[in-house]
């Protein structure tokens, strides 16, 4: 037995986490190991500018409402956040991602949630980071706003009162702020689920339309918030575009119906992103990676409210927003779904694979134009097989059949067949509840997939048995 000497500590830390000897999760070189096979493009190192992930299994950013409404504390993270989104970093995942922070304090989707608009809240974001990093992974942070769907309170808040609500507004003496929710346009119309004031079971606030000069002051607001997280030891940003939030809202005509020049054309409703992409990238270091995240579709498409509004956010429209991405200083696209209406024609916790088969059709027209952008598949990733699939070549001829969409199936198999049917559907897999179930889902595919990786050198002694 090695003295206790040679047990080192995790240098720069305030208290002392044992350094592992080879970092949990990455394949480890074993002679005698029985695991032959070639290993898989899950575990193998992937390199983003200056940053490398030692696999491809990110943790996707989980709202948890558990930072403080009130007082100093007010959108920091706590301990609570160390143990559970360090413990996924303890065990294996490759890059672990903070919940939706808002850029601005109305920003975030309830008073719980975190927020990285003022410097108060650096210290906080710096603790739970260099936590997950002592555990070899690297630390993400999503940027947000949560535009019309701020200020609601926790769903387990929502859902505990005598009318049982998807949501529920926060008042103020909740830690809300009814009168400053904001969005593309403003009024009682724009409540997000449709429900008028007075109505029992309405669970979001009505709007105020955005000026410009807001606008403006906001996109600084990103670029301030981003810069923070770099100096909180943050390694990569993702800037939240999707499920109905604020940049979702600016993006999609049924929610965007501005005359000013961040409304109407396709070139318009985009600026607001391309604004805060740019601010973004501006102020962080040419090493810090930077992911955004979309809602590929509405699931809207052939609807009457597309008819009424004169058209949804549509995978084309995604495709075209991907190609203009990496001249912007985008390294990932993490591609999602919905969010931005309660009337989309699919219910997304029975939608196991139609966002991955969609990632792989973005992906495929990127390398069609010759383009290079990380493409990440999130969605009900739940099962080894599936995961190792989605990275591998020929992969995507596996996966994509028998789907309950006949036109997602169509399209994305013919979008396959343009790269000869041999490209990945993705690069990296994005993966959430899963986590919540397993924190040890890495560990647990990679014995699945009979890879030989390195476990906590604290939980050795419970090394999953050799297959």
């Amino acid at each position: 037995m090695a003295p206790p000497s040679l047990n080192q500590g995790v240098p720069n830390l305030p208290y002392f986490t044992p350094n592992h000897a080879v970092s949990p999760g990455t394949p480890v070189p074993n002679p005698k190991s029985q695991f032959t096979a070639p290993i898989p493009t899950l575990f193998r190192p992937l390199t983003i500018r200056g940053k490398t992930l030692r696999n491809r299994i990110i943790v996707a950013p989980m709202c948890q409402y558990s930072t403080a409404a009130f007082g100093p504390d007010t959108g920091a993270l706590t301990d609570y956040h160390i143990a559970t989104l360090g413990h996924y970093a303890l065990k294996g995942s490759s890059l672990v991602i903070v919940e939706a922070s808002g850029v601005q304090s109305n920003g975030r989707i309830s008073p719980n949630c975190p927020g990285l608009w003022d410097d108060k809240q650096i210290p906080a974001l710096r603790r739970v980071s260099d936590f997950i990093k002592s555990q070899g992974a690297l630390s993400g942070i999503q940027l947000a706003h949560a535009g019309r769907k701020a200020s609601t309170t926790a769903p387990w808040v929502a859902g505990s009162g005598v009318v049982k609500k998807v949501s529920m507004r926060a008042e103020r003496d909740a830690g809300g702020w009814p009168e400053d929710v904001v969005g593309p346009m403003g009024g009682e119309s724009e409540i997000w689920d449709g429900r008028k004031e007075g109505d029992e079971k309405v669970g979001y606030w009505a709007p105020r339309g955005l000026t410009v000069e807001e606008i403006e002051t906001m996109v600084g607001d990103w670029g301030r918030a981003a810069k923070r997280a770099v100096e909180a030891g943050v390694d990569v940003i993702e800037i939240h575009a999707a499920h109905g939030y604020l940049v979702h809202q600016f993006l999609s005509p049924v929610t965007n119906r501005r005359t000013d020049r961040y409304g109407g054309s396709f070139e318009n409703r985009i600026r607001l992103l391309v604004e805060i992409i740019t601010e973004v990238r501006k102020s962080i270091p040419d090493s810090t990676p930077l992911f955004l995240r979309i809602s590929s579709t509405e699931w809207l498409e052939n609807t009457e409210i597309a008819k009424t509004f004169g058209g949804s956010w549509t995978v084309e429209d995604s495709i075209q927003l991907a190609k203009l991405l990496p001249d912007l200083g985008i390294d990932l696209l993490d591609v999602s779904s919905g969010g931005n209406h309660p009337g989309q024609q699919i219910n997304m916790f029975d939608s196991k694979d139609y966002q991955i088969k969609i990632a792989a059709r973005i992906r495929a027209a990127l390398q069609q134009n010759n383009q290079s952008l990380l493409i990440g598949a999130v969605g009900l990733i739940t099962e080894a097989e599936q995961a190792r699939d989605i990275l591998e070549e020929g992969g995507a001829t596996a996966l994509l059949n028998g789907g309950a969409n006949a036109e997602i199936e169509k399209e994305a198999l013919a979008a396959v067949k343009m790269t000869e049917g041999k490209e990945p559907m993705a690069d990296v897999v994005l993966v959430a509840r899963q986590f919540m179930r397993e924190p040890e889902w890495v560990l647990k595919v990679a014995w699945k997939l009979g890879v030989d990786v390195a476990w906590p050198s604290q939980f050795l002694r419970v090394r999953f048995p050799k297959l």
